[in-house]
Order: structure tokens, then sequence, then C-alpha cells
């Protein structure tokens, strides 16, 4: 018997409303604890609702994977919306796409895609316009009023171009994907990608010292931080790493728990010049 079973499409309305979700919301919701994860899933609710309206537990199940940790650069970040977007389709009508390949994706593009956005969006693009705009309010000009305006405008265009790339990319390449074999290298891929990203961050944001020096006779002071440093430069901030995700892997997600030791253990170490 031929198989009569509609497939499911996302409208056009159901698109606009996904994305303009996100443009106004994606700086609303951060936190310490998920960042944007809160403005991904409200964004993709439209979708949701469209996709799973009649499947309770694929409508569960889609919150969840969208209320994971994520963060990145929000024009830019459209292209990793109409990603999922067309991901959430694919598995709406059928196709076996599990939970880690939506996480895996957002990981893996969410760190190089905000640095391509920052440094496109914040440090080009806007500069650009503001000092356009500045040069002409000095002079009188009534369009150095009106010049800033157009930051948002390009940004929200170029946005909205880069949701629409992503949706189309996705859908079309996903069967490909699959068919090839290549999907548990995209998420592993993806997965490696997004622990080198959060490392070099880690490399860069944190910082550890222990200044003590031991006095020895007739000799030069010991400085214990120049000591670590011979033996592994980053040594410090690298054993809190490790201390915290053995923590995350083994103890449970209390992220205020962690923060709150952080600085309780920074405030005692200040205070006896351990730190």
């Amino acid at each position: 018997m031929e198989n009569t079973t509609k497939e499911l499409t996302l409208s056009k309305s159901t698109l606009n409303k996904t994305y303009f979700r996100w443009v106004f919301t994606t700086e609303l919701s951060n936190s310490y604890e998920r960042l944007q994860a809160l403005s991904f899933c409200v964004s993709m609710l439209p979708t949701i609702d469209e996709l799973y309206k009649d499947k309770k537990d694929e409508y569960k199940a889609a919150m969840q994977r969208h209320l994971q940790f994520y963060n990145t650069e929000g024009t830019f970040g459209g292209l990793i919306l109409g990603v999922i977007c067309s991901l959430e389709e694919e598995r709406a009508n059928g196709v076996n796409l599990p939970d880690e390949m939506f996480s895996g994706l957002k990981t893996g593009l969410m760190g190089p895609l905000a640095g391509i956005g920052d440094t496109v969006i914040w440090g080009t693009l806007r500069p650009i316009i503001f000092s356009l705009a500045v040069t002409l309010a000095k002079t009188g000009n009534i369009l150095g009023g009106i010049t800033p305006f157009l930051f948002a405008i390009i940004s929200l265009i170029l946005g909205y171009s880069l949701f629409n790339f992503g949706y189309k990319v996705g859908r079309e390449s996903i069967q490909a994907l699959l068919n090839s074999g290549m999907i548990n290298k995209v998420i592993t891929g993806s997965s490696i990608l997004g622990l080198i990203m959060m490392g070099a961050l880690s490399a860069s944001y944190v910082s550890l010292s222990i200044p003590i020096e031991i006095k020895l006779s007739n000799a030069e002071p010991l400085v214990v931080q120049e000591l670590l440093d011979q033996i592994l430069p980053g040594m410090l901030p690298l054993l809190v790493i490790f201390a915290i995700y053995w923590y995350f892997d083994k103890k449970g997600q209390s992220y205020n728990l962690v923060i709150g030791t952080i600085i309780g253990l920074s405030l005692l170490g200040s205070l006896i010049g351990l730190f």
C-alpha cells in the first residue's frame, strides 16, 4: 500500500516567528548557568509547536534538548538556529537523529561563529557605522542621528539571511550525511571542536598563581610559582578546570555551588596570602 503520510514542512510564518523571537530575546535571559539556553528554547517554541503538537513525548524531549547550555553571537547565531530548525523538521518526519547530534552541532558551531560574529558585527561594522554617524553629527548633518540605525538594520538583514541559509543547507544536506554514514563523525567532530574552544577560553580567562617565596640561606628566595611554571606553564588554572570538570561529571551540576566555592576559596586564599 502506498504511504500517504504527509511530510511535515515548517511554514514560512513559523520560521519567521522562530527567528524574530531569537532576535528580540538573545540577550534577555543570560545567566552564568546556561547563558542563552532559555532564549534559544523560547525561540524554538513556534517550530516545536508546529512539528510536535500531537506528540507530547517528542515535544518535551525537544524542549529539554534546547535548554542545554548555549552561547554565541546573536547575528551569526541565526545560522545555527536555521540548521537546528531543519534538523527538527527531519526528526519530526521520522529520520533517526539522536539528541547528541543537536547538542554536538550547537556546541561545535557556537564558539567559532561567536568569534566571527564578534569580529565582523561588533569589532568592524559597529565602529564603522558609529564613526560615520559621529562625523555627520559634528557637521550638523541630520543624518548623524539616523545613521546609527543602519547597524540594527544591517545586522537584522544579515542574521535573517544566515538563518534561512542554515535552514536550507541543513535540509538539503542531512539525507546525504545520513546515507554516507558520517553522522557519528559529525557528532564526534563537533564535540571535539567544542572542547577545543572551551579549552582555549579556559586558558585565556582562568588565572591563578601562588606568590609565595621560600627564603633560603645564602641563596635567592625560591618562588613557588616560577617552580610550577618550569614544570608546566598554567598548571594551576588547568588543575582548577579539571577539578570543576570532575565535579560536574561525578557529583552533579550545581553551578551556583561551584561559583560560590570559587569565590570563597579566592577570598580565603587572598586573605592568607596564598593566591
